[in-house]
C-alpha cells in the first residue's frame, strides 16, 4: 500500500545568513514619499542657501545684499511680512506649518517662514576696510556658535568674519538661524589658510589680539588701535599654534567668579564690549 504523500512546497533557496537569497540580494524599496522628498531636497540643494526662522527671513529681505529664489510663508507670515516682499518682488508660496516643515532641514525651527535663496560672496582679505574691526575665527566648526559671533559683530559694528574654507559651518539653515539677521550685515571673508591671512591683514596695519584664557596679559590692559582684528579659537583646544605665532599679542579675559574660561561666543561677545568702549571712532 502506497502512503500519498502530499506535494510540499519548495523553500526558496536560503543564503548563510538564513535569508531567501531573493529577499537579500535585493535592496528594500524606497518608501515613495521619503524618495519624492529626497528628489526635491537635492534640487532645491543646488547652489541655493536656506534661511529660515522669521527675524533671519526678515533680515534678508530687507539687507537686499543676496539674489533671492522663493520663499515659502504660512498666511500669517507672510501678512507680517507683506511690505518687504512686495519691495524685493520675491516669489512667495504660502503654504501650512507642515509643508514648510517638509522642506526645511529636520527639526528646524522656522516659525512659518523658509526662503531660498543665492548664498552671499565672500570677499577677499584685500577688501577689508582700512580702518576696520574684523573677527577671525580658528577653526570654529558649531553653527550655533559661529551664529551667535556673527549676531553680536552685527550688533557692535563689526565689519566682517574671518573665517578658513574648511573646518567651519555652512552659513545657512541653523547658522542663519542663530545669527538672526547678523549675516545679512557682517561680510565674511573666506580664505584657505588662516595663518596666511593674518599675515596678510598685518601688512595692511591691522593689530591682531587672539583671545587665550591663559594669557599674560589682561585685555583691558591692551591699548587698542583702529584696525583690530579679534581672533578666536575652538572651545577646548583654543588657538592652533601657527595662529598664535601671527598675532600681535595674546589676551585673557579676566572675569570675577570661579569659571576663568567662557563659550567662545559669549566670550567674544565681552571682548566686543570692551573694545567698541576703548577704540577712537571711525575717521
Amino acid at each position: 500500500m502506497t502512503r500519498n504523500r502530499g506535494r510540499r512546497e519548495r523553500a526558496p533557496h536560503r543564503n548563510p545568513s538564513g535569508r531567501p537569497r531573493a529577499l537579500e540580494d535585493t535592496p528594500p524599496p524606497t518608501p515613495p514619499k521619503a524618495a519624492h522628498r529626497e528628489e526635491k531636497r537635492d534640487r532645491r540643494d543646488s547652489g541655493v542657501a536656506r534661511i529660515y526662522g522669521f527675524h533671519s527671513v526678515e533680515a534678508a529681505l530687507k539687507a537686499r545684499h543676496r539674489e533671492l529664489v522663493r520663499l515659502y510663508a504660512t498666511e500669517a507670515a507672510a501678512a507680517r511680512l507683506a511690505a518687504e516682499i512686495a519691495a524685493r518682488g520675491v516669489e512667495t508660496r504660502i503654504m501650512s506649518v507642515a509643508e514648510i516643515a517638509a522642506r526645511a532641514p529636520r527639526e528646524a525651527v522656522h516659525q512659518g517662514v523658509l526662503l531660498e535663496a543665492r548664498p552671499l560672496a565672500p570677499i577677499d582679505v584685500g577688501d577689508l576696510p582700512a580702518d576696520g574691526l574684523v573677527i577671525a575665527l580658528d577653526q570654529i566648526t558649531d553653527p550655533q556658535n559661529v551664529g551667535a559671533i556673527l549676531r553680536t559683530g552685527a550688533a557692535f559694528a563689526v565689519d566682517a568674519l574671518i573665517t578658513t574654507e574648511r573646518h567651519s559651518p555652512e552659513f545657512s539653515g541653523a547658522l542663519a538661524k542663530s545669527a538672526s539677521g547678523g549675516l545679512e550685515h557682517v561680510l565674511i571673508c573666506s580664505v584657505p589658510n588662516l595663518a596666511r591671512a593674518l599675515a596678510e591683514i598685518g601688512d595692511m596695519g591691522y593689530w591682531r589680539v587672539g583671545l587665550d584664557s591663559e594669557a599674560p596679559v589682561a585685555f583691558v590692559d591692551l591699548e587698542l588701535s583702529r584696525p583690530l582684528a579679534l581672533v578666536l579659537g575652538a572651545e577646548g583646544r583654543g588657538l592652533r599654534r601657527l595662529t598664535r605665532d601671527r598675532c600681535d599679542a595674546l589676551a585673557r579675559l579676566d572675569l570675577p567668579g570661579a569659571i576663568k574660561s567662557l563659550n567662545v561666543s559669549n566670550a567674544c561677545a565681552i571682548a566686543l564690549a570692551l573694545a567698541h568702549e576703548r577704540l577712537p571712532a571711525r575717521s
